[in-house]
C-alpha cells in the first residue's frame, strides 16, 4: 500500500531537517492539482502564493529554533466552520460568497501553533448528510475508487486527506459525519467529548449534538491537532473547563483492553464489513484484549431518536437564514413573507428542506409530545445505558454497517441512507467520544472500526487506535490515483 507521510512523522522530519514545510506546501499543491478537479473535495482554496508564504516563514522558524507545536502542517477545515480570510457557505447557495467577520476558536488555536490552513472543505449541505452527495457545489468522490461516495457529511475532509490534499483535516460530527469519511476513505475521525471542543463559529445544525473533529493520517495525527484545538473557551457556553493531555504515549497493551461488543447491532451489517470487523476483533483478542457482547437497551430506537433530535434542532437552527442580515440576498419590499420564501426556497436544497419539514412537523402543537419529548426520553436511556457500559469497556462496532455506496446509489432511499449512521448516532446522543480508525479493506474498499470510549477517554481511546494501527500496518494510507 503506498502510504504519505503523517502529522507527526513530518514533525519529525522538519525537525531533523530531512524535509521542510515548503517541500510539503508543494507536494500538498501538486496533489491538489492532479486530483481536486475530479475528486471535488475542496469549496474554496487559498491563494498557493500565500501558501507557499507561510511554509517559508515556517521554514525560518525551524531554521531558528523557533517553531511552533504544528509549525508548517497543512489543514483543510470543513467550510461551515467561520473562517475570515475564506468564504464559509455550508455547502449551500443561500450562503454563496459568505466571509465571517471572524475565526472559529478552533481555527485561531490551530494557526497560533503554526498551522496553515489550506482550503474550506465540501460537505452535504448545511452537514445534512451521510455520502457528501447534498452540497450545492457538487458532490465529492472518494479517491479509492471515483464512483463511489467518501461519506459525509466532512466528505471533503476525508477525500482531501486520502489523496494528499492536505496533512490534517477540521470536520464535525453531528451523527457520524467525521467517522463516516473516516472509515470510507482510510483515514481517522475522532469525535470528542460533547464540550471538549469549542463550537464557537460552527454554523450549526444540531447543537445538543455536533463536536468540531479532528481528522488524521493516524491516531497520533488526530491527538496532536486534538491537543492544540481543545480546552475551555468563554466563547462557548458548552465547553467544559477542562484541558487534558489527549496525547498517548504509545499504542495501548492489547491485555489491558476491554471490548464490548454489542451482537445484535453488529449483526445488521453487510457479510464484507462483518468480516472486515471480526477478523480485527480476532487479531484483538489473539494479542491478549478481552471481549464481551452485550446489549445496549433501547439501541433499536437510537436511530429515529436521534433524527426527530436532530432534525428538530435543525429546523430551529436554520431559521436565521432567511435572506435578510446573513447573507442578504438582495432588496426586499412590502412583503416579507414573500420574499423570505423565495429566499429559502432557492437558497436550501432538498435535504435541507426535507429535515427543516420534518423539524417543524416534530415540535409543532399536538406532535411535541409524541415525538420530540419523546425523543428526548429515549435519548436519556441510551445516554446512561453508554455511560454504564463504558465505565468497564470499549464499545466496539463497526464504523458503517455496509461498504461505501456508489454515488447515486442511496439518493432515492431517504430511509437507506439515514440507516448508515446506525452505529454512529450513539456517541452523539450520549455526548460520549469515539474513534474511528481503519479496520481493513474489501474489493479494495476502506473499512473502519469504531470504538466509543466514556466521558473525557481520548486518550485511551487514541492510544487502542495505535495499538489497531500496529495490528493492520494502515497509517498514512495514500489514494495516489
Amino acid at each position: 500500500m503506498m502510504r504519505q507521510p503523517t502529522v507527526h512523522e513530518l514533525l519529525e522530519a522538519f525537525r531533523h531537517g530531512d524535509t521542510d514545510p515548503v517541500e510539503n506546501a508543494h507536494r500538498v499543491i501538486e496533489n491538489i492539482a492532479r486530483r481536486e478537479g475530479k475528486i471535488n473535495a475542496y469549496i474554496s482554496l487559498e491563494d498557493f502564493d500565500s501558501v507557499l508564504e507561510k511554509a517559508e516563514d515556517s521554514r525560518r522558524r525551524w531554521m531558528r529554533g523557533a517553531a511552533r507545536k504544528l509549525e508548517g502542517i497543512i489543514i483543510g477545515v470543513k467550510d461551515n466552520i467561520s473562517t475570515s480570510f475564506l468564504p464559509t457557505t455550508a455547502g449551500s447557495r443561500i450562503l454563496d460568497g459568505y466571509v465571517p467577520p471572524f475565526d472559529a476558536t478552533v481555527v485561531e488555536r490551530l494557526q497560533k501553533e503554526g498551522a496553515i490552513i489550506i482550503g474550506k472543505t465540501n460537505l452535504d449541505e448545511f452537514a445534512m448528510g451521510s455520502t457528501g452527495e447534498f452540497s450545492a457545489f457538487g458532490p465529492t468522490r472518494n479517491p479509492w475508487d471515483e464512483e463511489r461516495v467518501p461519506g459525509g457529511s466532512s466528505s471533503g475532509s476525508g477525500a482531501c486527506l486520502a489523496y494528499g490534499g492536505c496533512n490534517a483535516a477540521l470536520g464535525s460530527d453531528t451523527g457520524g459525519s467525521v467517522r463516516l469519511p473516516a472509515a470510507y476513505t482510510a483515514t481517522v475521525g475522532l469525535k470528542p467529548t460533547y464540550g471538549l471542543v469549542s463550537r464557537y463559529g460552527l454554523i450549526p445544525y444540531g447543537n445538543s449534538l455536533e463536536q468540531i473533529s479532528p481528522m488524521g493520517l493516524s491516531s497520533l495525527d488526530v491527538a496532536l491537532i486534538l491537543q492544540v484545538m481543545s480546552g475551555y473557551d468563554p466563547l462557548d457556553a458548552t465547553s467544559l473547563n477542562v484541558n487534558p493531555d489527549v496525547v498517548p504515549e504509545g499504542p495501548a497493551d492489547p491485555e489491558s483492553i476491554r471490548l464490548c461488543i454489542p451482537g445484535s447491532l453488529v449483526g445488521m451489517s453487510d457479510e464484507p464489513v462483518k468480516k472486515s470487523f471480526y477478523s480485527l476483533i480476532d487479531r484483538l483478542t489473539g494479542e491478549g484484549a478481552s471481549v464481551d457482547t452485550v446489549e445496549i437497551e433501547g439501541v433499536e430506537k437510537a436511530l429515529p431518536t436521534y433524527y426527530t433530535i436532530a432534525v428538530a434542532e435543525a429546523a430551529s437552527n436554520l431559521a436565521r437564514f432567511e435572506g435578510t442580515l446573513y447573507p442578504s440576498r438582495g432588496d426586499y419590499s412590502g412583503d416579507y413573507w414573500r420574499f423570505i420564501s423565495k429566499s429559502r426556497g432557492e437558497g436550501f436544497g432538498i435535504e435541507v428542506k426535507r429535515r427543516i419539514l420534518m423539524g417543524v412537523y416534530v415540535l409543532s402543537e399536538g406532535y411535541r409530545d409524541e415525538y420530540y419529548l419523546a425523543a428526548t426520553k429515549v435519548r436519556r436511556i441510551v445516554r446512561d445505558e453508554l455511560a454504564r457500559i463504558t465505565k468497564k469497556c470499549f464499545i466496539a462496532t463497526p464504523a458503517s454497517p455496509v461498504l461505501p455506496p456508489k454515488l447515486g446509489e442511496a439518493l432515492g432511499d431517504p430511509l437507506k441512507l439515514y440507516a448508515m449512521d446506525a452505529y454512529t448516532v450513539l456517541a452523539n446522543l450520549s455526548g460520549l467520544p469515539a474513534l474511528v480508525v481503519p479496520s481493513g479493506f474489501s474489493s479494495n474498499l476502506p473499512t473502519g472500526v469504531q470504538f466509543i470510549g466514556g466521558k473525557l477517554t481520548e486518550r485511551s481511546l487514541l492510544s487502542l487506535g495505535m495499538l489497531v494501527e500496529e495490528l493492520t500496518g494502515i497509517r498514512g494510507a495514500y489514494a495516489g490515483g
